[in-house]
């Protein structure tokens, strides 16, 4: 029994895909499609992130540039936008979440 206990620790949450923290059971949570849906990306692979990460994403870039260039979790991490806001929101714990701010899909910038 106590094997059990030990197995459904700490392991059993599950990590943001693009900070790294843990998403823990109560926390706003999404699967993100690496290729957008309209993009051809339907049963494709998805990852799971927090709420917060995912919104920063979608504010960040177009779908046609998540289908073309941005279609992996480490081509997603490259971005300077994301990679700004994944070093921001690492100081953050893991149940933290704000009203993502600002101009969707803002074009131009890198």
């Amino acid at each position: 029994m106590d094997s059990e206990l030990t197995s459904k620790g700490k392991d059993s949450v599950p990590l943001c895909e693009l900070c790294g923290r843990p998403i823990p059971p109560e926390v706003a949570q999404s699967k993100h499609h690496l290729v957008p849906k309209l993009r051809g990306g339907k049963g494709g692979p998805v990852v799971l992130l927090h709420q917060i990460c995912h919104n920063q994403i979608h504010l960040e870039l177009s779908e046609a540039d998540l289908a073309r260039q941005f279609n992996t979790v480490a081509a997603l991490k490259s971005h300077p936008g994301l990679a700004r806001f994944i070093i921001w929101v690492a100081k953050r714990p893991p149940d933290f979440y704000a009203v993502t701010k600002g101009a969707r899909r803002r074009r131009g910038r890198f």
